[in-house]
């Protein structure tokens, strides 16, 4: 792979589609552009962003099962635009790796069935990944392409943190805590070593809150627990997802409530969170304008579980020097990360509420815990990890 070759990411959500676009510069990944395709918005529009520059581009595709149409009109315009001739490969955002994956991997039949196989792990977002890396090499058989995983970054947490107080056959089996958002929480361990190597040194809780959200203790840069565990259900609730739950409540649901188990992961998945508690958004943007205590109600209960889970994690680090917000909520909604420090001023956790309010880097009003702000970047991390497998061959 030359220096001026292209790399082109896919980061898939439940019903979007990201893109990043890189150049090769100076052995680097560099970011050309940006892109996104709601697929719940009909017809379809690629937003692309560069630099300050944004267009939004209407698409004909229909939206198939097998995204082809989606794909091929989206690649057609990529390279009209940005000579994607050069394109060497596609690095892809899976969510989960299960025990198999713990780096990234070079496509192949078998791995594709391996990550397919791994769907019902993550029924919100590893079809869409699927979908994705099928297309593109229905479209493009030529190119090699790289899947990422979330779940990998979480490989150096140890099995007492990864287990359930379960019959160990069950923990043989794969049924243990696996954590996600582990391409944000590498890209944040980076960034946290540049900007501040000596909190990153010590033991820091960083807070990915966005649609989805969790919480990961990292010591070093490194993942040593999370509160996403088996599935992306658990944890903090989040814009649909209940997080973590009684296992009480579901067998009542079914037992006693007679529902059937897809009713049941429906509710779970997409009508509980802020949806759920407030019956008004799942968006806090929303929740924040609304005068119905529902609403406030809603966004509480969500502070309240993630200072919690942040006080959990601390216990699992043995102490606390820093919180890290990022991800769409963590990074531009100072009334949330505010109503998560109030809950704990015991751990010697304040904020200053201009530098929160502007989004600064560092939030913290000097206590004994440093809080600061920082933007993510998956598709950097996607772009990279692809890279890295060129570089080395892609061998393996």
């Amino acid at each position: 792979m030359m220096s001026g070759s292209i790399l082109l990411t896919f980061n898939p959500g439940s019903s979007t589609i990201k893109l990043g676009l890189f150049a090769i510069k100076q052995g680097v990944p560099h970011r050309l552009g940006t892109g996104s395709i709601d697929l719940r918005h009909v017809p379809l529009s690629l937003h692309i962003v560069e630099g300050s520059a944004i267009t939004d581009i209407p698409m004909k595709a229909a939206i198939t099962d097998d995204l082809h149409e989606v794909i091929d009109e989206t690649l057609g315009w990529l390279a009209s635009h940005f000579q994607l001739g050069e394109l060497a490969t596609v690095g892809h955002r899976v969510v989960h790796g299960g025990d198999r994956f713990t780096g990234p991997t070079l496509i192949t039949g078998e791995t594709l069935a391996a990550i397919e196989a791994l769907v019902p792990l993550a029924p919100m977002h590893q079809p869409q990944s699927v979908r994705l890396i099928k297309a593109v090499s229905h479209l493009r058989p030529d190119l090699r392409q790289i899947a990422s995983f979330d779940t990998a970054f979480h490989r150096t947490q140890t099995d007492i943190v990864r287990r359930f107080a379960l019959p160990r056959a069950l923990f043989d089996q794969g049924v243990k805590r696996y954590g996600f958002h582990g391409l944000s929480y590498k890209f944040i361990a980076g960034q946290l070593a540049r900007v501040a190597p000596n909190i990153a040194r010590g033991r820091v809780v960083a807070a990915h809150l966005g649609s989805g959200a969790s919480l990961c203790a990292l010591e070093d840069g490194v993942s040593r627990d999370t509160t996403m565990g088996f599935s992306t259900i658990d944890g903090v609730p989040m814009a649909t997802r209940c997080g973590a739950l009684d296992p009480g409540v579901v067998i009542h649901l079914v037992k006693q409530l007679n529902w059937p188990i897809e009713q049941v992961e429906d509710v779970l998945y997409h009508q509980s969170g802020l949806l759920g508690v407030s019956g008004i958004s799942a968006d806090s943007r929303d929740l924040l304008k609304s005068v119905a205590p529902e609403a406030r109600e809603a966004l509480d209960l969500f502070a309240f579980r993630i200072s919690r889970e942040i006080a959990a994690l601390a216990n699992t680090l043995g102490g606390l020097d820093g919180i890290v917000f990022t991800a769409g909520v963590g990074e531009h909604q100072p009334e949330v990360r505010a109503a998560i420090c109030h809950y704990l001023g015991w751990l010697g956790v304040a904020i200053a509420d201009r530098a929160n309010r502007a989004n600064a880097l560092r939030i913290d009003a000097g206590g004994k815990v440093v809080v600061l702000v920082i933007p993510t970047d998956e598709e950097q991390v996607i772009a990279e990890e692809a890279w890295f497998m060129l570089r080395a061959g892609a061998d393996v």
